[in-house]
């Protein structure tokens, strides 16, 4: 099962045709859809408000880049790898700059920790937020695509664990999942990835079993899933953690133990969000839960139909 689960629907990607020899290589050593996701793409919008290549709203105002995340900061501290997203030399790098997200101190070093990589036929990539005291490449070096330039971390102008790729091409922002302007939602142009990542609208990144809510900032550290609980649990909470929410969508959270159900809890999201997290339980009413199997199960429904799904067992004994 994988660790975390993601929108079934995928759109398959063009490779390039002909307009550039420049490819692009996933830059970051973790698999999509298990250990990694994308949070915010390009916007494509010309004025105010948000839209990414397929007409969906990953992303904010304005975003230059693409976002690839981690599920929480212990798989950050754990350390995944940035690499080289082709070969290149290396402009320009930083290292330094905390893994504290957004302070007064860190003003006007908002991409923290990052590496320049200069290209031929103009092309330019960023990679930015690195960990800091991870850099592992000197200004003027030649590296080959997949280098290890740093790991992923918390520096510079973010909330979360991230690396945040820029493409530039003479000097202007460039969308790697669509060259072209877009002509119809659900239609691709040319993208300058070798093997283009599938295109997500959202999913699940966490589930857990606690003894209470837990505290937002205890999910996304990673460290919210207290299972498996003891018999003389206070309480028998289920948890879910998401990204890509949209306004509408229903978040199901259900505990089956060995005497049938013991939670059935709907939400439905009255805004879109960005990252969220919902939980649904029972406070203890006898002197112990039942021993045995229970299973949680968290999915997510959009439009009337279920597109994300996550289960998770545990055993009280």
């Amino acid at each position: 099962m994988p660790r975390f689960a993601f929108l079934a629907l995928t759109i398959t990607l063009a490779p390039p045709v002909g307009a550039s020899d420049f490819m692009l290589e996933l830059p970051i050593d973790c698999t999509l859809g298990q250990t990694c996701y994308i949070q915010n793409y390009v916007d494509r919008a010309p004025g105010p408000g948000m839209s990414d290549y397929q007409c969906g709203g990953l992303g904010y105002d304005g975003h230059k880049g693409t976002d690839f995340a981690l599920p929480s900061l212990a798989d950050m501290e754990r350390g995944v790898n940035v690499l080289a997203a082709a070969p290149g030399v290396v402009r320009g790098m930083r290292d330094g700059v905390p893994d504290i997200g957004p302070t007064d101190a860190t003003a006007g070093q908002e991409c923290g920790n990052g590496v320049v990589l200069r290209h031929e036929g103009g092309w330019e990539t960023q990679y930015c937020h690195m960990k800091s005291g991870s850099a592992s490449v000197k200004t003027g070096q030649r590296v080959d695509a997949g280098a290890i330039l740093g790991q992923v971390g918390l520096s510079g102008k973010t909330q979360f664990p991230h690396l945040h790729l820029s493409v530039r091409h003479n000097g202007k922002v460039t969308d790697p999942f669509d060259l072209s302007a877009i002509s119809a939602c659900g239609e691709s142009g040319e993208t300058l990835w070798q093997d283009a990542p599938d295109y997500l609208a959202g999913g699940l990144l966490q589930s857990g079993f606690s003894t209470t809510v837990p505290e937002y900032d205890t999910v996304k550290a990673g460290t919210a899933d207290q299972s498996p609980l003891a018999a003389t649990a206070p309480a028998l909470v289920f948890w879910a953690y998401a990204y890509g929410g949209q306004k509408g969508d229903i978040v199901a959270l259900t505990i089956d133990g060995p005497d049938g159900r013991v939670v059935d809890h709907k939400t439905t999201l009255s805004k879109d969000q960005a990252q969220f997290f919902r939980a649904a339980g029972k406070r203890l009413k006898t002197a112990e839960w039942p021993n045995g199997d229970y299973l949680g199960v968290a999915t997510l429904t959009r439009n009337g139909a279920e597109y994300a799904r996550f289960e998770q067992a545990m055993t009280i004994r």
